[in-house]
């Protein structure tokens, strides 16, 4: 009773969640291109420095682009597209672990202490079937920040040409793809080699950014 209350407030349909499935339908499709290529359709990053790229659709590109001469200025282009009645979401698509959640939540509480924004933290893919919903369904009052990164060690998947991997990658582009389909504000962050590191570099950023 209580989700169904709340899906009527919130505009969105309690009972079927048809965002979420867009997103697995992409997601479907991403792999299925991988079978045929070897390989995921090619993503160009509009920014790249010290190990972190950042990705967009064309319409949020041409938003932050034009700002984006650091990693700060980007974000501080993003975080300053959070306006009265906005929230401020984390979808992270990196191992969940204690440091990990850790880190999400030292991120969220930044931005909810500088914007004043309600602020949620999300892990990858799991996320997508409670608040994906709303996000991609829901009023379009989020601005969304989705953490990528590459996998150091990544299996097989059995009777598939692709990997774990690229299955996560996929859910990731999926999500993503969806979010700037509904004409979401989204940036994505792709960490490549370390991941702490470049935990810690973003970490750094966003604070920055912030100020």
């Amino acid at each position: 009773m209580a989700t169904a209350v709340a899906g009527s407030i919130i505009g969105i349909n309690p009972f079927d969640q048809p965002d979420v499935e867009a997103a697995k339908v992409k997601t479907r499709d991403l792999t299925e291109a991988y079978e045929k290529a070897r390989a995921l359709p090619e993503t160009r990053a509009f920014f790249e420095a010290h190990g972190i790229k950042l990705f967009a659709d064309p319409r949020n590109e041409a938003a932050l682009k034009p700002q984006a001469t650091s990693l700060t200025s980007a974000l501080k282009g993003h975080f300053g597209r959070i306006g009265s009645g906005d929230y401020a979401a984390l979808l992270a698509y990196i191992e969940r672990n204690p440091a990990h959640i850790e880190a999400m939540q030292r991120f969220r509480r930044m931005i909810r202490d500088r914007t004043k924004a309600a602020t949620c933290v999300g892990f990858g893919p799991r996320f997508q079937h409670s608040t994906g919903q709303a996000y991609k369904g829901g009023p379009n009052s989020g601005v969304f920040l989705q953490i990528t990164c590459d996998d150091p060690q990544d299996l097989p998947v059995p009777g598939q040409s692709y990997t774990f991997g690229i299955v996560k990658e996929a859910q990731a582009r999926g999500d993503f793809e969806v979010l700037a389909e509904r004409g979401r504000r989204a940036l994505r962050v792709h960490i490549t080699g370390d991941l702490d590191a470049g935990l810690d570099r973003l970490a750094r950023a966003v604070e920055e950014a912030l100020r």
